[in-house]
């Protein structure tokens, strides 16, 4: 890659990045934190920052704080309507909670070394399974992340085990492959403890018409509730609903 380019794509890396400091619990930033949460210099984030404004992308309140740019509405709109869910899928998510005693019923698809909840239908359950639609999660655990990776190459899956916290310590990789090829051969995962001790997780495979997988459906919820025999309870509704999501083929959108 020639060296401008290198350049080029270095500067909109930094600016998404940028960009993904602002969240819920951060709606607004004054400078001085967007230069020490990057660790940039001074005057990087400073051009950062005017670029982005003149692209709609940032605003500047009158008390010093930045703030998400009007730009952002127009993708945010595009965005909510191109991810949201047909009511027929929404259906099938409420049915497979309702089949599952209560328990959440979420479809996760992979953004890279991560994977990102696109629809939910929370359960009735007193202690339940909370996960929001747009939450990232690390894709070295959970059974959702199992499925995701079951058509991975060795060289991804090297990739995602690294960013485990201290690297998996070395033997996340080789069990990270057996979940993954174990996922592929039964089509579906179930995983107990492996982010959060206490929580368990049954995910299947989506996949699109052209036979992509696309997606993973998965209920979660205390381990307590995941015995093995519970799980071969759940299996038939999960599996149903992975083909109804299949059919549908609406991950993504469909325009």
């Amino acid at each position: 890659m020639p060296e401008t380019d290198a350049g080029g794509v270095r500067s909109v890396q930094r600016a998404v990045e940028l960009l993904a400091l602002f969240d819920t619990e951060h709606p607004s930033r004054p400078l001085r934190e967007l230069v020490d949460a990057t660790g940039l210099p001074k005057t990087t984030v400073v051009r950062l920052v005017r670029t982005l404004e003149q692209c709609g992308l940032l605003w500047s309140r009158g008390d010093g704080h930045l703030v998400p740019g009007t730009g952002l509405l127009r993708w945010a709109e595009l965005a909510g309507r191109t991810w949201r869910l047909p009511e027929e899928a929404l259906l099938a998510l409420a049915r497979l909670s309702e089949a599952s005693g209560g328990e959440t019923a979420s479809v996760y698809v992979r953004q890279r070394h991560t994977r990102v909840c696109v629809a939910r239908h929370e359960g009735t359950r007193t202690l339940r399974h909370v996960v929001h639609v747009g939450a990232e999660m690390p894709l070295w655990s959970g059974a959702a992340s199992h499925v995701l990776l079951s058509r991975a190459d060795p060289a991804e899956l090297a990739a995602v085990a690294a960013l485990a916290p201290d690297g998996g310590g070395g033997e996340l990789l080789p069990a990270l492959r057996e979940r993954a090829a174990r996922a592929a051969e039964n089509g579906m995962a179930v995983s107990h403890g492996e982010r959060e001790p206490g929580v368990s997780g049954v995910a299947a495979p989506v996949f699109a018409a052209s036979g992509r997988l696309t997606a993973a459906v998965a209920l979660g919820g205390p381990t307590s509730r995941f015995t093995d025999e519970a799980v071969a309870a759940l299996a038939p509704a999960l599996l149903d609903t992975a083909r109804t999501l299949t059919a549908l083929d609406c991950i993504g959108g469909t325009a």
